[in-house]
């Protein structure tokens, strides 16, 4: 339940068209709903922005439903991250988008696209986390311009792009390997950029440290950096930056 909803049934007590009563049993599972194996937080939304969004990863499949069942009857819309096809397949809910490469299943969300927010991924093997950060900035309400392969080992064609990096608001950059794409975007761009490390990469990659370190380390100022994989984090980051005005 976000805002626009609780003021709408308080505003249906104030007129007279629902009951006292009525209202509280809307109400009534605010802050959360207790399903003893989770504690389904349906007043998140109000409080920081973001809903709840359901982590798949490391649940049982009935326990993803049971949640995901349980946020979509209160508010119609819900975003899931590192999901399987099988839990796609058992959610049974028709408006659900599944995207298999990034593992997400998207329902609903705002519908009015605002401001601008341009995604970059260095290759093709890192579109999985750019396509979650992609995924979940535009559920929350933002418009969002994805453009992959741009990676440093052929720098030009970032040339190609520079329209849609002067025009968006901020920019999530998401690199493996040696992760050096959110540095050189940032070289030439006044505009807020979220380095997103991926796992990408041969030995010494290390898993995303090497990629997570060389961002850190970056001597362009004012680069903030995400964990490593974590798109949903960079998504929703750039969506609070991307609505400040």
């Amino acid at each position: 339940m976000d805002e626009s909803k609780i003021k709408k049934i308080l505003e249906s007590v104030k007129s007279g068209k629902l009951s006292v009563n009525a209202a509280f049993n809307r109400f009534k599972h605010l802050p959360y709903e207790d399903l003893s194996f989770a504690k389904v937080d349906h007043h998140r939304h109000i409080r920081q922005g973001i809903p709840e969004v359901i982590f798949a990863e490391g649940k049982k499949v009935e326990d993803v439903i049971a949640i995901a069942r349980s946020m979509y009857r209160k508010s119609k819309k819900l975003l899931i991250t590192k999901v399987s096809k099988e839990i796609y397949d058992a959610l049974k809910i028709k408006d659900a988008v599944f995207y298999p490469s990034s593992g997400t299943i998207s329902v609903g969300g705002e519908k009015k696209r605002k401001g601008h927010i341009l995604i970059l991924s260095a290759g093709t093997s890192d579109i999985p986390v750019a396509e979650e950060a992609e995924v979940t900035a535009s559920f929350l309400g933002s418009r969002v311009e994805g453009i992959y392969d741009v990676g440093v080992a052929g720098i030009h064609r970032l040339v190609d792009i520079k329209k849609s990096i002067d025009s968006a608001k901020v920019i999530v950059v998401v690199a493996g390997m040696e992760g050096a794409l959110p540095s050189v975007v940032g070289s030439f761009t006044d505009k807020p950029i979220i380095a997103v490390p991926t796992s990408i990469g041969y030995g010494t990659s290390l898993g995303g440290l090497t990629a997570l370190f060389s961002m850190l380390n970056s001597c362009v100022p004012g680069i903030a950096v995400m964990n490593i994989d974590n798109g949903f984090g960079a998504g929703c980051l750039a969506h609070k930056i991307n609505t400040l005005s």
